[in-house]
């Protein structure tokens, strides 16, 4: 069962269009999925790139300040992505 299920909108490089982004917490990791439109099925994202996990932390810490995530799943994203990108700067 999803602990947490995030959601946002991001224009993507490639393509130029908007697209619907969420991410659910399952456990100890994030499960990112996406899709073109409102009633499009959600594809699942294997490698979420840099942007994501930075709006999916921006989020987080939102989430925080209403009580609804606890600070200790803030250090657990900020592990997380640097496992996956060393070069980030995270605030």
């Amino acid at each position: 069962m999803p602990k947490a299920e995030i959601g946002w909108r991001r224009e993507h490089e490639e393509d130029g269009e908007r697209w619907d982004h969420y991410a659910q917490h399952v456990g100890k990791e994030w499960r990112f999925y996406r899709r073109l439109k409102r009633y499009d099925q959600w594809q699942s994202v294997a490698e979420p790139p840099l942007a994501d996990w930075l709006e999916l932390l921006d989020s987080v810490r939102r989430h925080i300040t209403r009580r609804r995530l606890k600070p200790v799943d803030e250090e657990r994203l900020i592990r997380a992505i640097r496992e996956r990108f060393p070069e980030a700067k995270l605030e």
